[in-house]
């Protein structure tokens, strides 16, 4: 009984004492961010945390190895409506493993995502992908 109790409190002051970015409900507005991601529109899928559960189901089903990665929030810069939400999801390569990290930008006071990684940005619909400085303007006729 004394374990049982041990372990539960000891369980219990881990999660109210984890670093804000591993515990993302300890702050509302980093909670907040992670839900603007979670339920955002996706480009093959109602929302990115059904998108990125779908493509994780895909390649379960396909008998490639994969393992889906924690999601986390932190804070961007100075501001308090900026954070920034990453996940990844970890594939089984020919050889390796590798890891695809999805990375967002969240404005609160916008309500603005952003996609920051090219999978994130394979991830969001295509009019509210930011335009690649990199690629000239396709001419128009």
């Amino acid at each position: 009984m004394a374990v049982v109790v041990l372990l539960l409190g000891g369980g219990g002051l881990y999660w109210a004492l984890k670093p804000p970015a591993l515990n993302p409900m300890a702050d509302p507005r980093a909670a907040e961010a992670m839900a603007l991601v979670q339920t955002h529109g996706a480009k093959h899928a109602p929302t990115i945390l059904q998108a990125v559960n779908e493509r994780v189901k895909q390649m379960r089903e396909r008998g490639q190895g994969v393992r889906l990665g924690e999601w986390r929030v932190e804070k961007d810069g100075e501001s308090p409506d900026r954070y920034l939400v990453k996940m990844f999801i970890r594939e089984q390569g020919f050889r390796d493993w590798f890891e695809r990290e999805y990375v967002w930008r969240v404005n609160l006071k916008r309500r603005s995502v952003e996609p920051l990684s090219m999978a994130a940005e394979d991830l969001m619909p295509f009019n509210e992908v930011p335009p690649n400085p990199l690629v000239p303007p396709m001419p128009t006729s």
